[in-house]
């Protein structure tokens, strides 16, 4: 059965807090995400750059030129969540589940000893429930009055 370590991505793309907006803005558009851990020299979790953090950031064209901030300006450490819930590696599914759920947030960083070991996000969530709904259809009677219907 599915367990965190089964899902979760380990193949994570960070930012430093020395990194800034315009680099965050780009990696997320390269890579079609939406959570970026924030990390140190040892790979210790220090923060959070969401979607939201980044379009929260990000100057409006409505904006007199003049006076226009400049994403690569702006450091990732001043936009970042500090205060991040994470998960540990050994955290049952249902657990991560029903965090995300209650706080209604999009990620949730695994974390063992303050170590950044992986992220399992909403769209993991959806990727178990398709699996398993296929896995139920697959072994349902079929209705030869549906199928014939069809």
């Amino acid at each position: 059965m599915f367990n965190l370590e089964t899902i979760m991505t380990t193949d994570l793309i960070t930012v430093l807090p020395s990194d800034n907006l315009a680099d965050a803005r780009a990696l997320m558009q390269e890579h079609k995400i939406h959570h970026l851990p924030v990390v140190d020299e040892n790979e210790q979790l220090v923060g959070l750059v969401t979607l939201t953090n980044v379009l929260a950031a990000t100057d409006s064209i409505l904006r007199n030129t003049d006076n226009r901030i400049h994403a690569a300006d702006v450091s990732i450490k001043d936009i970042m969540v500090i205060d991040v819930a994470t998960v540990d590696e050994h955290a049952s599914l249902r657990q991560a589940a029903l965090f995300l759920e209650k706080h209604r947030i999009g990620c949730l960083p695994v974390v063992t000893d303050g170590r950044l070991k992986g992220i399992i996000t909403e769209t993991d969530f959806v990727a178990v429930a398709i699996n398993l709904l296929e896995q139920i259809e697959e072994n349902e009677p079929v209705d030869e009055e549906f199928a014939a219907a069809r």
